[in-house]
């Protein structure tokens, strides 16, 4: 039978289009990887003083990242593979890296180091606005920024939601309209749930973490925690800085938390949290660095990861059952490990810090971020209103209302770097960690004794086999229904709430 020479042909040049574009992925993936480590480094260790160069260093690097992705050479190579049969590992890396093109070659290089450069420098200016509670020292950076991402939104596609828009570059493969409908679902359930919990005469334990905690002792807690999660330490780090964060990839991936003396809980929580996110970069196909098959999927799968690990092992009482004596070789803590489970998931609407909140409240929180950063880029709020709009809604949502915005509107770092449209991926993310933890125990058997013995493999490789292997090869819902079975709902978690917290306080509405 004879060869047809043309096809052959064909079919070489793709193959070497394909190695060419996967070479040129990873190595924008190099100049990005660069640029997170001085940010993490803006963070964590740099001096004040450094940020003016800071700020243009990331610039740069956000250039050249920018630039490598618009070329024309990328472009060509894109246009070689578009109609050539590739397998489903090839067709999901070209399918991930056009979106990726056609999204920056949207928006002008100048634009790119503007919004890098203004970002860098409104991190400081958060950071000192929110130690002097001086939003005012903030807002000229928050009103440059949300002009810059408008900008940038009406690049992409003048036609659309500036705020849809934006939000597509947090959670690319689920629509605004879902996320909206899975919001509105959250509130339908949490708000009644939360006034009955506040009516409950339940006998609830909320002082088991009374007193005053070293922050050292924190700290070395934490480690000991980390250890305990499977933290590997080979490839990570542990360090404070103002706002909880986790940076890095497959090789290198470090997590941040902070601490306060009269709050233990706090820290320790967001230190699993954050080994959560850390697990998930971990756990991602070294072999595949760089391109989509070794990149995490997107931010929601994400927060997936985190919330499993700070909602679904860290607040249950097989938790506190198998970390309290680790607890009290730091800390005199007179406390049953039934009494510490029931102090780490009291539900108080009295709180203000969205990442000290418990597990319901939690949500009230993000709603108020996601409903005023819409408001913002879509032009419907003025940058001055945001302060008063903010308390505002937490009195309409939450009946407390904040006496400084150092406690308001200041207290998270995500509008410093301009991430508009991030809020709503945390709520999201609960939602679907509920999912994928119901579905590991369905191929696992009830997790109570493992968390209780503090043996973490099984969970740890059913992760890594149904979400972190498949790095970005499939989009957010077709992963969740490779893991789970079924679509990306709110089902399981409203189940999963109205079951945990039914039975803590006693709700007639979830028996």
């Amino acid at each position: 039978m004879a060869t047809n020479t043309a096809d052959t042909d064909a079919d070489a040049a793709a193959d070497d289009a394909y190695e060419q574009l996967l070479d040129r992925v990873e190595r924008i993936s190099a100049v990005q990887s660069a640029g997170g480590v001085l940010s993490w480094d803006q963070q964590v260790t740099m001096p004040e003083g450094g940020t003016p160069v800071r700020s243009k260093q990331l610039s740069a690097l956000s250039s050249v990242g920018h630039d490598m992705i618009t070329a024309d050479e990328t472009a060509e190579l894109l246009d070689t593979l578009a109609d050539r049969e590739l397998d489903d590992e090839q067709a999901a890396v070209v399918r991930e890296v056009r979106r990726d093109y056609e999204r920056a070659d949207a928006v002008p290089r100048d634009l790119v180091e503007e919004i890098s450069e203004t970002s860098s420098e409104a991190l400081s200016a958060w950071e000192e606005a929110k130690a002097e509670d001086d939003f005012e020292t903030f807002a000229p950076y928050l009103e440059e920024l949300v002009d810059l991402r408008q900008r940038q939104a009406e690049a992409i596609d003048p036609d659309r939601d500036p705020y849809e828009v934006l939000f597509e570059e947090y959670e690319p493969c689920l629509s605004i309209e879902r996320a909206e409908s899975i919001l509105e679902t959250l509130k339908e359930t949490l708000v009644p749930m939360i006034d009955e919990i506040a009516d409950s005469d339940a006998d609830v334990t909320t002082d088991a973490f009374d007193g005053e905690f070293d922050t050292d002792d924190q700290e070395a807690l934490s480690r000991d925690v980390l250890s305990t999660l499977g933290y590997d330490w080979d490839r990570g780090r542990l360090d404070t800085s103002s706002h909880p964060f986790t940076s890095g990839n497959q090789f290198d991936c470090r997590v941040t938390t902070r601490f306060d003396e009269t709050d233990p809980l706090g820290g320790l929580t967001a230190t699993v949290h954050e080994f959560g996110h850390a697990f998930y970069n971990l756990g991602l196909p070294q072999e595949h660095w760089g391109t989509p098959l070794g990149t995490s999927r997107d931010l929601s799968v994400h927060e997936s990861q985190s919330r499993l690990w700070e909602n679904h092992v860290g607040r249950t009482e097989a938790f506190w059952e198998h970390v309290l004596p680790t607890f009290a070789e730091y800390f005199d803590v007179d406390a049953t490990p039934r009494e510490a489970y029931e102090s780490a998931n009291q539900v108080y609407d009295d709180n203000l810090i969205r990442v000290e909140a418990d597990e319901l409240t939690y949500h009230l929180h993000i709603v108020v971020r996601f409903e005023i950063e819409r408001d913002l880029i879509r032009g419907d709020l003025d940058v001055e209103d945001v302060p008063e709009v903010w308390n505002d809604k937490y009195e309409e949502y939450l009946g407390i209302r904040p006496e400084t915005d150092a406690e308001g509107c200041l207290q998270d770092i995500h509008w410093s770097h301009g991430n508009f449209g991030y809020f709503p991926t945390y709520s999201l993310g609960s939602v679907m960690a509920t999912q994928l933890f119901d579905a590991a125990e369905d191929d696992l058997g009830e997790l109570t004794d493992d968390i209780r013995a503090g043996e973490f493999e099984a969970l740890h490789e059913w992760l890594r086999e149904n979400v972190h292997e498949h790095g970005a090869r499939y989009e957010t819902n077709e992963l969740v229904r490779q893991a789970t079975g079924e679509d990306f709902s709110a089902d399981a978690f409203v189940d999963y709430v109205q079951s945990k917290y039914g039975a803590l306080y006693d709700l007639e509405s979830s028996v």
